[in-house]
């Protein structure tokens, strides 16, 4: 069973992080580790209120450490 929410499907294998704003969040997601790291670091230099999901195995979130 894969878990919906907010009108889209987690791909399996992706890293996914969250910008929050205001009323509106961006879910945001990238195929490899390192991209995602880098694009999450760049929104958190310019003062972004992010938070870093981890990896989505199709159950749950994994790899929820940046490091």
């Amino acid at each position: 069973m894969r878990r919906r929410t907010k009108g889209f499907d987690y791909g399996e294998g992706n890293y996914y992080f969250t910008i929050k704003g205001g009323r509106n969040n961006i879910t945001m997601h990238r195929k490899s580790k390192a991209a995602a790291v880098e694009v999450y670091q760049r929104y958190e230099s310019v003062g972004k209120d992010i938070v870093w999901l981890g990896k989505w195995d199709g159950d749950n979130f994994v790899e929820s450490s940046l490091r």
